[in-house]
């Protein structure tokens, strides 16, 4: 029996190391392909217009060396493409706080609270995620004429939430289910109210839900166009997605080089976000999958 043991013991760490090379292994394409996009993105910023446009070249290194006019071009020729990242970050952030408060009030009310029509109502908040924007932004217009935020950002960090606070709101619906209730029972005896009890309790329990829910909302208005592109155009005030849009491209002529340094720039935020909430994220993904 110890010898047996003795076996096991010697030859079942060589066995996990050899497991784990085969599963690392075998999500490298998965890995390649995901990222081949970026990759791109960042190696054709970084080569020179005459490389990008000579048909002989491989498209997939940088062959005649390494330039930083595109992204020079972006900071010095383009005026305002430092007001472009800044608006959209400034909406992102502004729109992600407002849709993530009403979302997970009403997240809350929804999943705990008994009164007439909550089924109706969660599955009209379903509903109204799934109107596309396309047709929404035909009222829209009118009520932000109606309110003067035409040709501000104050009419995006307005109208986002529209689709922002429904999708919120369906999320979490299933990340309160899974606090027990019997918890809030035990605030509520203790004196809590139930919004204290949702602050206090239920949201440091469904913290990945919350953390995911922020995710989604920040990416949703980051990468956010048709809005953007009727609502403002006043070339000060224009988000990153629709100013680069309309500079950089200018009939049939495509400036290759700036256009991959200015989505390159844009995705590095979005990157640098998911980074830092990985963990949360992914708890998130599959906190509502076991109770």
């Amino acid at each position: 029996m110890h010898s047996r043991n003795g076996l096991l013991g010697k030859y079942l760490p060589n066995w996990r190391g050899r497991q784990s090379i085969y599963v690392y292994t075998g999500l490298i394409p998965y890995v390649a392909f995901a990222l081949f996009p970026l990759y791109i993105m960042f190696i054709t910023s970084l080569k020179t217009k005459q490389e990008m446009n000579d048909p002989f070249t491989n498209p997939f290194w940088i062959a005649q060396g390494i330039t930083l006019e595109n992204y020079k071009y972006l900071y010095e020729k383009t005026l305002f493409f430092s007001h472009w990242l800044l608006n959209t970050i400034e909406v992102s952030v502004l729109s992600t706080i407002i849709a993530v408060v009403f979302g997970t009030l009403a997240a809350y009310a929804l999943a705990r609270m008994k009164f007439r029509g909550v089924e109706a109502f969660g599955l009209a908040v379903f509903i109204t995620y799934l109107v596309p924007p396309s047709l929404l932004f035909i009222p829209l217009i009118e009520v932000v004429n109606f309110l003067g935020l035409r040709d501000t950002k104050w009419a995006l960090v307005l109208t986002y939430p529209t689709f922002m606070v429904p999708f919120v709101t369906w999320l979490l619906m299933g990340y309160f289910r899974t606090v027990p209730r019997e918890v809030e029972e035990c605030a509520f005896i203790d004196g809590c109210g139930r919004l204290r009890t949702l602050l206090t309790i239920v949201i440091p329990m469904a913290l990945p839900g919350l953390v995911c829910a922020i995710l989604f909302a920040f990416t949703l208005s980051w990468n956010e166009f048709l809005y953007s592109l009727t609502f403002i155009q006043n070339q000060v005030e224009k988000t990153l997605s629709v100013g680069v849009f309309s500079e950089l491209i200018r009939g049939d002529i495509y400036y290759w080089g700036s256009l991959m340094a200015a989505t390159f720039t844009g995705t590095l935020p979005i990157i640098v976000v998911y980074a830092f909430f990985m963990d949360y994220y992914v708890a998130g993904l599959t906190a509502g999958a076991i109770k």
